[in-house]
């Protein structure tokens, strides 16, 4: 009873922050500029933790975790290690500076608007805002999955209840206050994560004598693979690594980060930030996974899935750390839920709605326009969630809609976005074969994963063993059909390129710390 009461302390806390927070943020919301990007003026610490937030939800700590930790032992540490390494230190590295130049040079707010001014295409933000909805919305619904069994074994609280609280509660700091609220949140959320996975991690790796002890016990009650390098099965390993990782590159939540971002010194602070939270959070939750196979037997695996391995693992825990955990999953959950509803509502609205009305549209207005939307995703994504544990349940359209999203995302979006902030060749034909291509592919894992079409031949059973292996390759695909398609359709490349890449040679006075003199 003592526990319960501390996590529901801890929780009305959250809650009532959370709040308080948002209303706070009013003042930051009151234009589109300020509502959707902060006023382009957001620090290292706000921008890396609302980066680190958005990357890592409840789907990991819970789900990811306990499935690749389960697959590949210990070596599924790796899995957040290259989350660190290539989906935060290289992405910052790689992407940040000309996302933030160019897109302001731009005039740009969201992924699809990038696209249409970069290759001078009112059809290309169209289609890839068309793309965001669909996909989008399944993965928003997916992030309700992780709290389900947790706040079962702390509260016995039914699912609709949980999904219902943690909606309401995004729905209105984000509604208030815009992304300066979501991203001050963020860092809270981001604080309360790192605190509560050394936590778990710890006291976890008591319950088994510590870390040589567990690691000694996970080789005697499975294999010696599970505590190897690189894992039973190395290169699924990489697959997973790969689309995790490389894969951020291309969702709009993630690079929308550092459209706001307020400076050069806030990038260089912000790439060592967000590096070090992901191999703390990552690389946290993956280890932990990696000792699933201490706490449950390969039958109960099949019997309830791979979501019932982290819970599982956590229920002799203090009810006191068992607290920290409900807030730590809620705060992963919220984190990503505001940084995808907010996406959604800002590229629907900008992209779409206000472009084809006739008459003008008020800041005021659209900034209204914008706060309906973010309760139309938050509500439907509530909803598809409710239904999918409930009447859906067997419906597998639902359930392979949310495994595919990832995958149709960064397939379609990160090679035009990439090579589009770097090269002045790449033409308007290259980004719609992306598109093609990425939404082609994860669609035929769609058909193929329900059953609906077969493939035998060995390389095609490869591609699209899964969703994991074939948005891989969606990607992949992307990196080498853009350059090519530009190279054969030269003539689609947008007359003012030139003058597009000028806003890189703007010349800018540092000081001598920054950069010698000639």
């Amino acid at each position: 009873m003592n526990g319960q009461i501390f996590t529901l302390g801890l929780i009305v806390c959250f809650f009532a922050l959370m709040i308080g927070v948002g209303i706070y943020s009013r003042k930051h919301a009151t234009n589109v500029d300020g509502f959707v990007l902060g006023g382009r003026a957001v620090g290292p610490w706000l921008t890396a933790f609302a980066y680190g937030t958005s990357y890592f939800s409840a789907v990991i700590f819970v789900g990811y975790a306990g499935q690749f930790g389960w697959n590949f032992g210990l070596a599924s540490t790796w899995i957040g290690l290259g989350n660190a390494f290539i989906g935060s230190l290289l992405a910052w590295n790689i992407l940040g500076r000309r996302t933030r130049v160019m897109t302001q040079h731009l005039n740009s707010k969201t992924m699809p608007d990038f696209f249409q001014k970069r290759y001078n295409s009112n059809a290309l933000k169209i289609a890839a805002s068309i793309i965001v909805f669909v996909f989008l919305i399944p993965y928003t619904a997916s992030l309700y999955n992780g709290l389900s069994s947790l706040f079962k074994m702390a509260f016995n609280l039914p699912y609709f209840v949980c999904i219902i609280a943690m909606a309401a509660l995004t729905g209105v700091y984000v509604i208030f206050g815009g992304y300066m609220a979501t991203a001050i949140n963020d860092f809270i959320q981001g604080l309360i994560m790192l605190v509560g996975i050394v936590a778990v991690v710890l006291a976890v790796l008591n319950e088994n004598g510590g870390f040589m002890a567990s690691v000694g016990a996970l080789v005697d009650k499975s294999s010696w693979e599970y505590a190897a390098f690189l894992g039973p099965d190395p290169i699924a390993l990489i697959i997973v690594v790969l689309l995790t990782s490389l894969g951020t590159w291309g969702l709009p939540q993630m690079v929308g980060k550092f459209y706001a971002i307020s400076n050069e010194k806030a990038i260089s602070k912000g790439t060592l930030i967000s590096t070090l939270f992901a191999i703390i959070v990552a690389g946290g939750c993956y280890f932990l996974g990696g000792f699933g196979r201490l706490f449950v037997t390969a039958d109960e695996v099949s019997k309830n899935g791979f979501d019932y391995i982290v819970p599982t693992m956590l229920s002799n825990l203090s009810p006191y750390i068992i607290g920290i955990v409900i807030v730590l999953v809620l705060s992963a959950s919220m984190s990503t839920l505001s940084s995808l509803v907010l996406t959604s509502a800002s590229t629907l609205t900008l992209d779409v709605i206000i472009p084809f009305r006739k008459k003008g549209t008020s800041e005021k207005k659209k900034i209204l326009i914008l706060r309906l939307f973010i309760v139309f995703f938050i509500v439907l994504s509530a909803v598809i969630a409710i239904l999918k544990d409930s009447i859906w349940s067997d419906f597998v359209f639902i359930a392979q809609m949310m495994g595919v999203s990832w995958g149709a995302l960064a397939g379609s979006f990160l090679a035009p976005f990439l090579y589009g902030l770097y090269s002045k060749k790449t033409t308007k034909s290259a980004v719609w074969a992306s598109f093609i291509c990425g939404v082609g592919i994860m669609m035929v894992q769609l058909l193929i994963s329900m059953k609906v079409i077969t493939v035998t031949t060995p390389v095609l059973s490869f591609i699209f063993k899964n969703s994991l292996y074939s948005g891989v390759f969606a990607m992949l695909l992307g990196l080498i059909v853009v350059p090519v398609v530009s190279f054969l359709t030269r003539k689609s490349t947008p007359s003012n390129v030139d003058e597009m890449f000028e806003c890189y040679n703007t010349e800018v006075t540092v000081t001598a710390k920054s950069s010698l003199e000639d």
